[in-house]
């Protein structure tokens, strides 16, 4: 399957193309890199049940690592675990026999009635809450004044822009999915032209490796040169 590069690939159709491709991430705990930008985030996920709240925010641009550190919650609390996409008052039943919850993408757009009945499960029965979301929680533009009084509540625990040591993993862990091994020396290359954002280093990565399954050429510094320019 050959697909044209765009400029305009949005987040939705990138995912969905990398599934064209078979690619499959690992969440595998060991294949988290740790770094002084998300330091802070995977030590609130490896000091459960320790937390000294119960509800733990990690924010974060899309594509930082909040899915691979709520599967690995998952995985370490036999978490519940819900898209904010699927949540309705129903839910609420599967939530009060559950000692973990994780509720991924979290938006401002989310019912906030029903966000403080989860709050409220969670406080009232002593168990944990992971949630995930692009903005920090306590600066969404929530109105409901009890949940704001709740979000006072919470741990928030931001996934910072990535630094260099960070980039060169996830560079390494990107091509590694791809069952793909690339010289040091490229990565090296790419770090220093890169952009020092998630969501515009996953396109940057998805364009090699698209480019080079169309010249079907193995990964190079000239496949690398024609993405930047």
């Amino acid at each position: 399957m050959v697909l044209v590069v765009s400029n305009n690939l949005n987040a939705k159709g990138l995912d969905q193309k990398l599934l064209d491709f078979g690619i499959t991430e690992s969440f595998d705990e060991n294949d988290y890199y740790v770094s002084k930008s998300n330091y802070f985030a995977k030590n609130i996920i490896e000091a459960w049940p320790k937390w000294e709240k119960k509800i733990v925010n990690l924010a974060g641009e899309k594509y930082s690592g909040k899915t691979h550190l709520s599967n690995i919650f998952k995985k370490k609390s036999n978490a519940l675990y819900l898209h904010s996409n699927n949540i309705e008052d129903k839910i609420l039943k599967k939530i009060k026999l559950s000692n973990s919850i994780i509720i991924e993408d979290l938006e401002e757009s989310f019912d906030e009635k029903l966000l403080y009945s989860i709050f409220n499960l969670v406080e009232q029965d002593n168990k944990y809450l992971l949630l995930s979301s692009k903005k920090p929680i306590d600066t969404m533009k929530f109105t409901l004044p009890d949940l704001l009084s709740r979000l006072k509540n919470c741990i928030i625990a931001k996934i910072e822009q990535p630094d260099d040591e960070l980039i060169y993993a996830i560079i390494l862990k990107s091509f590694s999915d791809r069952q793909i091994k690339l010289d040091n020396k490229i990565i090296d290359y790419i770090i220093k032209r890169i952009a020092r954002s998630y969501s515009k280093m996953h396109e940057f990565i998805y364009k090699i490796d698209e480019l080079s399954l169309k010249k079907k050429k193995s990964i190079n510094f000239k496949i690398i040169k024609e993405i930047i320019n």
